[in-house]
This record gives structure tokens, C-alpha cells and sequence, in this order.
């Protein structure tokens, strides 16, 4: 192992990606110790071993974006795929067009269709980055985005909305205010509690636990004294749903999903040191509770402002970083970003199904995660190897 440092130091590789490189390259289980026969070798091996991760989130990037032209053609009235982006292309340069006809399309595809497919393609970007986050920071392969309670508490805060008709701020925007209020609160009582206690990874998932069961006790009272009427809008909120999406939902699921992004990917050498446990991240100058910490709160973030649009949609943020570790390994570098455009991908493809499987009747999306992610999931624990998680 200090031969292959040394080798790889002299390439400017730091020790923490050397880390995430032992974890899931099998090439340097096979190394000898020699620092000169070999080295053109290894570094040729090194460079596919990148450009693997990379050719994997190339290929669902591009696929989502085939999928999303493919997806906008589907329905009453019917578009071709290539008119779908002509029509797009023309309104970003030039606005609505004047011609009837054209103002027909134009009207479909980007005021009715598209949002829905940029909510889809958002909302699994950031369930996926959320997942793969919560189960690297949390060593835990059964860690998602709603381990800390976001659901339940977003759940809840929509329940008295709906329910109880109390809003924190309008009647428009009630149920979407406070369900991202009171998603964020169930996290706020963790990261408390951790700082009091210095919890460790396990307990953190405990206590999310723990405040998940007290907020759904809560919600379940509220529905028991629910009119019907209530109790149906609660119902197709919980499920999940991209039904009646529009451009007001886009900017704040997109611009807290990006920013949460954007600084996991920066935290995300840091979070390849906690696979080597708690001692060993702070001899490297990496306080893992205070890591952990604030990973928890970016995630609830991301998640937070997609549920409160969406709807509780489940088995994405699960599933995705599963899959994309069977191929990408667990170098969060590149592990964060694969989850991300697979979990678009499978979020867009899946609600997709919903609306082509039943038509003319929808099933909802969130349904249609739990069909395809259970399977799955259970496939993935009966193939999947022990090695990849230790």
C-alpha cells in the first residue's frame, strides 16, 4: 500500500482518493510493490478506471435527455420528437409564436408538457444525490433522502394544512409552505440532539427514526378526524405525484437542488474518508460528526423543496446510488453525480409508465417508484456483493 501512495502521489493523487480507489478498483489488489515495470500500466488502467465513471453518467445524461423529448411527444396531441425541440429552441429565442397553429404546439409543449418533465428530471436528480449522500455519510446501504424524517414531516405539515386548514404563510401556497417547514423540523431535532450528544452515525439514524414515528402518529390523528374530501387530497399529496406541474414549481426545487449539489460535490473527497471510520477521517483533519452534520442539513434541503411540490416519492433515492455503485463504485466523486442521472432518468421514465400503462387513467408515479423499486431493491440485496459496501 505505500508503494502504490508513493506511485500515485507522484501523479498528484491526494491520500483521500487513494482511499475511494482501494475501496473499488480490484487493479491495485494486484500490486507488487514494483514502482517502475509497471507504473505506464497502472496509469493506463487508472485512466479507464475514470473513464468508466464517466462513460456511465454520460450515457444516462444523454438518455434523460432523449427520454425527456420522447416523453413530451406522448398524449392527446400528438409531436413529433424533433418538432419538440424545434418548438422549444424557437420559444427560448424568440417567445410564443403568432401563427395559431404554432401557438397550439408552443402552448402544449412548453407550458403544459415540459414542466412536468423538468420536475421529474430535478426532483430524481435530487432524490438520488440525497440517497447517495445519506448511505456514504451514514455507512448504511438502507439510508435515503427521507432517513432523517423529511417525509414524515413533510407529510404532517401538509395534513394540517389540508386537515386542519392552518397554513404558516397564504392560502395559495399553504400546503407547499408547510410541508417544507415542517419537513425541516424533524432534522432540526436531530442535528439538536447530535450536537448535545455526539451522536454517532447509528444514533443518527435512530433518532430519525424515532421523530419519523412521532410525526406520523400525529399525522395519522389529524386523518381521523378528516372529512372524506380531505382525506382524498391528503391521499394523492402522500403517494406522490407530477401531476399539474407548472413553471412557478421550477425555480426553487431547481435552484436548491443545484446549490446542494454543487456543495456535496465539494464535500465529496471529505466524504470518501468516513468509509475508513470516524478515527481514522480525524487524523486527516476531517471532524466526521460535524461532516455528517452538515451533509444532513443539505440534504434536507434538497429534499425538502422537492417533496413539498411532489409528494412523498419514494425508493429513488434508495435505489439509484445502488445502482450506480454496482458500476461506479464508492468513490463519491463520481458515485454522487451517477446517482444523480440515473435517478432523473428512472423518476422520468416511471412516471412515464404512469400515465402510458392505465391510459386514459394515471397512476401515480410515486406508485410506480415502489412497483419498479421494490423488485429491485430486492434483486440488488440477494445479487449484490458484500465487498462493494466494505
Amino acid at each position: 500500500m505505500s508503494a502504490m501512495r508513493g506511485l500515485f502521489r507522484s501523479r498528484a493523487v491526494p491520500d483521500e482518493d487513494i482511499g475511494a480507489i482501494a475501496q473499488d478498483a480490484s487493479i491495485y489488489a494486484r500490486w507488487d510493490g514494483g514502482e517502475t515495470e509497471q507504473d505506464a500500466h497502472i496509469e493506463q488502467e487508472y485512466r479507464g478506471y475514470i473513464a468508466r465513471k464517466i462513460a456511465f453518467m454520460i450515457v444516462f445524461a444523454v438518455l434523460s435527455f432523449i427520454a425527456g423529448g420522447l416523453v413530451i411527444t406522448y398524449g392527446d396531441y400528438p409531436l413529433d420528437f424533433f418538432e419538440v425541440y424545434g418548438i422549444i429552441w424557437d420559444h427560448i429565442l424568440h417567445g410564443p409564436p403568432e401563427d395559431p397553429i404554432e401557438f397550439l404546439k408552443d402552448h402544449v409543449v412548453w407550458s403544459l408538457r415540459l414542466p412536468r418533465v423538468l420536475v421529474a428530471l430535478i426532483a430524481g436528480f435530487g432524490f438520488a444525490v440525497a440517497g447517495a449522500v445519506m448511505q456514504s455519510t451514514l455507512k448504511n446501504p438502507m439510508a435515503d433522502s427521507y432517513t432523517t424524517g423529511v417525509s414524515s414531516g413533510a407529510a404532517f405539515g401538509a395534513t394540517v394544512s389540508i386537515v386542519a386548514g392552518f397554513t404558516l404563510f397564504g392560502s395559495g401556497v399553504g400546503i407547499l409552505v408547510n410541508a417544507f417547514v415542517f419537513s425541516l423540523v424533524p432534522t432540526f431535532l436531530i442535528v439538536v440532539v447530535s450536537r448535545m450528544r455526539n451522536m454517532s452515525s447509528t444514533s443518527m439514524i435512530l433518532a430519525g427514526l424515532a421523530v419519523m414515528y412521532i410525526f406520523n402518529a400525529l399525522t395519522s390523528a389529524l386523518k381521523l378526524i378528516a372529512d372524506p374530501d380531505a382525506l382524498a387530497s391528503l391521499y394523492r399529496w402522500q403517494v406522490g405525484s407530477l401531476n399539474n406541474m407548472l413553471w412557478a414549481d421550477v425555480p426553487v426545487m431547481l435552484a436548491v437542488t443545484a446549490a446542494g449539489s454543487i456543495a456535496i460535490m465539494f464535500l465529496s473527497r471529505r466524504i470518501n474518508l468516513l468509509a475508513s471510520g470516524d478515527e481514522s477521517a480525524k487524523s486527516l483533519g476531517v471532524d466526521a460528526n460535524r461532516l455528517r452534520i452538515v451533509c444532513l442539513v443539505t440534504v434536507s434541503l434538497i429534499t425538502a423543496s422537492i417533496v413539498s411540490f411532489t409528494g412523498t416519492i419514494g425508493f429513488v433515492g434508495l435505489v439509484s446510488p445502488h445502482i450506480a455503485r454496482i458500476f461506479i463504485g464508492s468513490d463519491n466523486r463520481y458515485l454522487i453525480p451517477a446517482s444523480a442521472f440515473f435517478g432523473a432518468f428512472l423518476l422520468l421514465i416511471s412516471d412515464f409508465i404512469g400515465r402510458a400503462a392505465f391510459a386514459p387513467t394515471v397512476l401515480e408515479v410515486g406508485v410506480v417508484t415502489a412497483f419498479i423499486g421494490g423488485p429491485l431493491f430486492l434483486y440488488l440485496i440477494i445479487r449484490q456483493r458484500k465487498e462493494v459496501w466494505t
